[in-house]
């Protein structure tokens, strides 16, 4: 297929309706945001009663930082920010990021391999191993060269791969830049043509989000030092590499990021050439290599998001069954009641307590497994519990204080929080190699 049919496909897939899987998720997303504030707001009422109410503020602050204000600025920013290319990446919260300031012609082995000549690491993905170990490596100022780096979207997607040179094995230094394959197709603002579009920035040290308060990097306020930075390690590191400049790409400017950070920038966009880099192993190779080990493309870890509802789930599931069915209070009961029809009303309540809770065990595990239906339906399970909680704590049936029941709540709410976020949901909807070849099959 030539290039503008490429093009006018991609515009047509721009202009369709919204697809009932989005509305799904854009309904969870509005139930978990809700969900979020309630319990915030159990939490600072509950917490502000004891004695510890200090110690209390650091939860609220969590889920304020990492739940709350997020789910606010994505359903805010969804309505004012637009959805097409003018120069700006934005953070996963919907907010401006950093400014689009680098692009690259050639393949991923090519921009892999005149990257890694330049003396730059590939960031590890964002998993609960990196993200643990990118703290440590801060609090005790370790080397760590492959540390992740925060996600920032573009074309509506995720980066595709992220580079990195650490300064003077501080992790809270380091130059950092982000890639994005462009569309099929796709041109620039003025008919230009990149494979790929960066956004270079050098952290300087690590504070908190001005708009967010989350911990994060603070980055220097001028970028095209960094994107002149990568530009010259790459023409250094490997004589093919060429460059040329789009002028005046963008007027020049200063604005702030996601993260509240002043920039400044002239407006340039340097485009390497790759082309002509040789990499290391052809792309059949790589290819080959890769499902030898596993990571063929297309296959990649679970995201941090659903391990964490994943193991929160279970671990309260499990404990919940555990405490109904050894408690007892509850077979004393049972052998006081005399009449078998109220037997027969409390086991049925217990059989489906507990169908509930095992459905939620299974579901858990086939969401482990990129199961698609059975993350909707385990969003549906936590829907309905966290509506018949809220019900309970309304009518006065259940007071929510600083107990297990608070406890249960809060595991419901940041469950459905992680499950209805942008990463749970790609990885449901990513097909799997065995599910593509039989979409090939099919194909015509």
């Amino acid at each position: 297929m030539n290039e503008p049919s490429h093009r006018r496909r991609w515009m047509l897939q721009m202009q369709q309706p919204v697809p009932p899987a989005t509305v799904f998720d854009r309904a969870a997303f509005l139930i978990g945001a809700a969900s979020a504030v309630w319990l915030a707001s159990i939490i600072a009422i509950q917490g502000l009663r004891t004695p510890w109410a200090l110690v209390w503020f650091i939860p609220i602050w969590a889920i304020t930082a990492y739940l709350v204000l997020p789910r606010l600025h994505r359903l805010l920013s969804d309505l004012y920010v637009p959805d097409y290319f003018f120069g700006r990446t934005r953070t996963s919260d919907g907010l401006l990021g950093d400014p689009v300031n680098l692009g690259v012609d050639g393949s991923a082995e090519q921009l892999d391999a005149a990257m890694a000549a330049a003396g730059w690491h590939t960031a590890d993905p964002i998993t609960a191993g990196s993200t643990w170990r990118i703290i440590m490596s801060t609090i005790t100022r370790r080397s760590y060269p492959t540390a992740p780096v925060s996600s920032l979207m573009l074309f509506g997607r995720r980066h595709d791969v992220a580079y990195q040179q650490e300064v003077e094995g501080n992790p809270k230094q380091r130059h950092h830049v982000r890639f994005w394959h462009c569309p099929p197709g796709w041109l620039l603002p003025g008919g230009a043509h990149a494979d790929w579009l960066g956004a270079a920035t050098y952290d300087t040290d690590v504070g908190i989000s001005l708009f967010t308060l989350q911990v994060t990097h603070r980055i220097d306020e001028n970028t095209d030092v960094e994107r002149d930075h990568v530009v010259s390690t790459a023409n250094a590191g490997h004589p093919a590499v060429r460059v040329r400049v789009l002028r005046d790409f963008t007027t020049g400017y200063h604005s702030r990021n996601g993260g509240g950070d002043r920039f400044v920038t002239d407006g340039n966009l340097p485009i390497l050439d790759v082309s002509e880099v040789v990499p290391p192993r052809s792309p059949v190779e790589a290819e080959a290599q890769a499902a030898e080990l596993g990571t063929a493309p297309g296959i990649s870890r679970v995201p941090l998001t659903v391990m964490a509802a994943v193991v929160l789930i279970a671990a309260v599931a499990l404990l919940q069954l555990v405490d109904v069915f050894t408690d007892r209070e509850l077979g004393a009961t049972l052998d006081l009641i005399d009449d078998p029809a109220e037997t027969v009303v409390l086991v049925v309540v217990l059989a489906i307590f507990a169908l509930f809770t095992i459905g939620q065990l299974i579901m858990s595990w086939f969401v482990l497994r990129r199961g698609r239906r059975s993350r909707a339906v385990l969003i549906a399970l936590i829907t309905l519990e966290i509506f018949a909680m809220a019900i309970d704590y309304l009518d006065g049936s259940t007071v929510l204080g600083l107990d297990w029941a608070l406890l249960a709540a809060s595991v419901q709410c940041i469950s459905l929080l992680c499950l209805s976020s942008e990463s749970a949901a790609a990885w449901a909807r990513r097909r799997t190699p065995k599910s593509r070849g039989r979409a090939s099959k099919i194909a015509p």
